[in-house]
Parts: C-alpha cells; sequence; structure tokens
C-alpha cells in the first residue's frame, strides 16, 4: 500500500494510491486506515511531505561502501544525529543552497516511518513499530561538517530533508537496492544488504534513547557516490517499490 499526504484546492488530506487515482483517508494513517469514499485524479493532486515527523534520525556511516570511500572505520554502535522537522520538503521541491555553504552534498537514503509511540523496545519488536518506508535525502553542507566537528548545522538548514513521494507498506528492507541521479546520471548505487546495522537493529537502538512518536523518521544511511550538487541540479532518488523523489537545487535569494 501506497500512503501519500497531499493537496486538492485548498485541503490536505492523506490518502492511498490506487493506479492513476487517490483514495482519500478520513483520518492520519498511524491510526487505523479508513477510507471515506471519495477519490481524486493523481495527475491532479500534489504531492507534499507523506509524514510530519517530530524529528528524523539519521545514520551516519552505516554502509560499509561509504565508510570505505570516507576512510572511516566502522562504528562499534549506530551513530545517529537528528535533523529538524523544518528541513523537510516534498517531491518537486526545491533545496535551497546556503551562502554559508560552498560545498552541498547530496545522500540517497532509505526512511524508516514510525507508526506508534516507541520507548525501549527490542529489535525483534521493530516491524510492528513500523507504519513503512519512503525515500530520503540528507543534505548535507559537506565543508561545514568538516569545519564544525559536529554535524548539526551541516546537516540542519531548511530543505536539506526532502521525503517521499510516499510511504511503502510493504517492502523488505533487509534487501532494497537504492539509486541516486544527478541530473539523470547515476551517481549512487547500493543495497540495504550492505548495511551496518540494520533497520531493526536501528528502531531498537533509537528507541532506547529517545522516544520514537508517529511520523518520526530514521533515515537509514547512505551508500557510496556521495557528492557535490550546484544550483541548477536536479536530484532524485530511485528506490524500487517506493516510486522517485526529485528535487531541484537553487541559490537562496
Amino acid at each position: 500500500m501506497k500512503i501519500v499526504r497531499f493537496s486538492y484546492g485548498r485541503k490536505i488530506m492523506y490518502g492511498v494510491i490506487d493506479g492513476k487515482s487517490v483514495k482519500v483517508m478520513s483520518n492520519t494513517p498511524f491510526r487505523s486506515i479508513k477510507l471515506t469514499g471519495d477519490s481524486y485524479p493523481l495527475d491532479e493532486v500534489r504531492l507534499l511531505a507523506p509524514c510530519l515527523p517530530s524529528k528524523i534520525i539519521a545514520l551516519g556511516v552505516n554502509y560499509r561502501s561509504h565508510a570505505q570511500e570516507m576512510n572511516s572505520n566502522l562504528p562499534k554502535n549506530p551513530l545517529i544525529f537528528l535533523k529538524p522537522p523544518t528541513t523537510v520538503i516534498g517531491p518537486e521541491d526545491k533545496i535551497v543552497y546556503p551562502p554559508s555553504s560552498h560545498q552541498v552534498d547530496y545522500e540517497g537514503e532509505l526512511g524508516v516511518v514510525i507508526r506508534k509511540k516507541a520507548k525501549g523496545i527490542a529489535k525483534e519488536q521493530a516491524k510492528d513499530y513500523i507504519l513503512g518506508y519512503t525515500c530520503v535525502n540528507d543534505v548535507t553542507a559537506r565543508d561545514l561538517q568538516k569545519s564544525d566537528g559536529q554535524w548539526t548545522r551541516s546537516k540542519g538548514f531548511d530543505t536539506f530533508a526532502p521525503i517521499g513521494p510516499c510511504i511503502e507498506t510493504e517492502l523488505d528492507d533487509s534487501s532494497v537496492d537504492i539509486e541516486t541521479y544527478l541530473n539523470d546520471r547515476l551517481v549512487q548505487k547500493g543495497n540495504t544488504r550492505d548495511l551496518v546495522f540494520g533497520v531493526p537493529e536501528l528502531v531498537s537502538f533509537v528507541s532506547h534513547v529517545m522516544t520514537l512518536l508517529p511520523g518520526d523518521i530514521i533515515a537509514t544511511g547512505t551508500p557510496a557516490g556521495v557528492g557535490p550538487m550546484q544550483p541548477g541540479d536536479t536530484l532524485e532518488i530511485k528506490i524500487k517499490g517506493l516510486g522517485s523523489l526529485r528535487n531541484y537545487v537553487v541559490r537562496q535569494s
């Protein structure tokens, strides 16, 4: 099931994609999914970020291939950091290149969307707390990351977390292909088989640090191939089963 959040006219709703239409939900997907009976043509709605997380918990150095390209040792525990909710944008939205940075990088990732409140859960319980999966671009001001020594500023600019286009509820997170395209050129290609810490372990680990709330996202890390983008570029994250998350880089006005 592909769950979307969308606007039609002045209305913002959740829905389920059914072929070339979107069936409207009567509530949020974090409770029971109920349909109103209304629907709209998919090509007449605007897809938004599929949820509004209270926080995005992201992973550093969680692909073996990425650790190798960054000359980093594999972490003994998941290396987590936060992106604020103000970083979130949706499909077709603009990534704003901040004037304080001279190297802004793309990082295509699989995002895990939390379904219900989770605190201190075992990894064997993780699946019960996952609503589904989405595409994430963990945009990073790489030069600021290096100069600051910690990652809050480099990861936290407005528009630095494109997510979407949907939340797919049925996906085998142990073997997922992830591709990133820069101006239609393939620049990243990986599979979650290369993760240092898999999805169930990540959900459990994070839940022992902080309470996860419905709609929160865990961005599971990026494979090798990260690199810079410039104003005027188009970025596209493709994950089989989830579709394509496309965004455009613009200079801050």
